[in-house]
């Protein structure tokens, strides 16, 4: 996992402690870790904990931003109270005597970086950690437990007086998610060319929605990036009405109503759930080769546009 999330950590490994006095791994921690592999669809629910997390600190429907990076410093310190927050009501966890959640009769507390590594407050000394590490851009995500011990952190601590993890402690972390998908941020991985594009100064909430979906195809794109993009209440009518403007470019914008699932899956597309959609350029397909996938609608074949075909309107019902 080092070569995933973590960076080389020379210096820290030199810090280490008496590593050989680490404490054993204990019952309690194990039983914490045993409850959150007994969750349903765990990795799933801590992806959306985390997406949710970000979108909601980010609030790109006001903001217009979608990078962690142009977060005020305070506005970071907060999204790990976010995650906190979003965690224990996905879970449904109580509140813990002293730390932040209680789980199997066990007091752990919460711990997020978007970082290099956590740090541990002198309080938490003792305590089992639930240590929770994401990366935006990689669109990947850590979950695990740590019982915070002297011998498991960096000598250095900062002005707060918290540590971080060292080396050993790193590798004492009992997995929950070794490595989880964080459901993808597209404007991050967007090329500059298509940002400035789709964020054109002085363009409208519409002019910006029909640039996404002509420049984002094949990919499935959720509710908060199109609320990033728009800015506006009315966020969610600009994609129905993408779909009038970007007709003539051949651009079909499929959602997850009528017969949009059916036409994804006929064109080996992803299929959106509520709150996502994906755009197509399409093309006749009449005269195409019969091992080409295709649908029907409105009388007549279309595929997905490749280079060469002819270039046609997307159908005006679908």
């Amino acid at each position: 996992m080092e070569d995933s999330l973590f960076p080389l950590d020379i210096a820290a490994a030199q810090k280490i402690a008496n590593p050989s006095t680490s404490p054993e791994p204990d019952p309690n921690l194990l039983k914490v870790r045993d409850w959150f592999k007994m969750q349903s669809n765990l990795e799933a629910r801590f992806g959306q904990v985390l997406r949710q997390s970000i979108d909601e600190v980010l609030d790109g429907q006001r903001t217009g931003r979608f990078n962690i990076k142009d977060l005020e410093k305070t506005e970071k310190t907060y999204l790990g109270t976010k995650v906190e927050i979003i965690t224990r009501a996905e879970f449904n966890l109580g509140r813990g005597e002293k730390m932040d959640f209680s789980i199997s009769g066990h007091d752990v507390d919460s711990k997020f970086t978007s970082g290099d590594n956590w740090t541990i407050p002198r309080e938490a000394d003792g305590h089992i950690c639930l240590l929770i590490k994401a990366s935006d851009i990689k669109a990947s995500y850590q979950v695990g437990l740590l019982r915070i011990h002297e011998t498991l952190l960096n000598l250095g601590a900062n002005r707060d007086g918290k540590r971080t993890p060292s080396a050993a402690g790193r590798e004492a972390i009992q997995w929950i998610i070794p490595e989880g998908r964080l459901p993808e941020n597209i404007l991050l991985n967007l090329p500059d060319a298509d940002i400035n594009a789709i964020f054109k100064t002085g363009s409208s909430g519409q002019a910006r929605t029909n640039e996404l979906f002509l420049r984002v195809q094949g990919r499935l794109v959720n509710r908060n990036t199109v609320l990033t993009v728009a800015r506006q209440d009315d966020s969610l009518k600009r994609v129905r009405d993408a779909r009038h403007h970007l007709r003539s470019e051949g651009i079909m914008i499929l959602g997850h109503q009528k017969q949009h699932p059916h036409i994804a899956r006929a064109l080996g597309l992803r299929v959106p759930d509520k709150g996502s959609w994906i755009s197509i350029r399409v093309a006749h397909a009449d005269d195409f080769e019969p091992t080409r996938r295709s649908t029907r609608i409105s009388g007549q074949n279309y595929a997905v546009w490749k280079e060469g075909d002819s270039p046609v309107p997307a159908p005006t019902e679908y």
